[in-house]
């Protein structure tokens, strides 16, 4: 496995993690179909939260959120579509979060959870 493969990976154990510390539901995870990837699907309440991870080891190429752009995002949408046709419930909204793992030399990783980023 390639260093920011594994980078990667470490970070959306974190994120998971994080998100049913706060008491959602975990869907999913690495959810894939033709089209792509979801990193995680999550139920908050009545909420479907579609949650891109973003992990990094410094901030030489900036914020890890600013790494979502317009593309991701519309991918993002496509796909949860795609998962809701695979998974057919009713959700009194769906949500596009974003986490953030920025790890640090030392000390645990600084983990944020954007809610509604996009």
């Amino acid at each position: 496995m390639r260093v920011k493969d594994a980078v990667g990976k470490h970070g959306e154990r974190i994120a998971a993690r994080c998100l049913r510390d706060a008491g959602f539901e975990l869907l999913a995870t690495n959810w894939r179909c033709p089209r792509g990837e979801i990193d995680i699907v999550a139920a908050d309440g009545r909420a479907l939260v579609i949650c891109e991870v973003k992990t990094r080891s410094s901030l030489a190429y900036g914020d890890p959120a600013e790494a979502v752009g317009l593309i991701k995002a519309q991918r993002l949408r496509a796909l949860s579509l795609h998962w809701l046709a695979e998974h057919p419930g009713h959700w009194d909204e769906i949500r596009f979060d974003i986490v953030t793992v920025l790890r640090r030399p030392a000390g645990p990783p600084l983990v944020r959870h954007l809610r509604g980023a996009f």
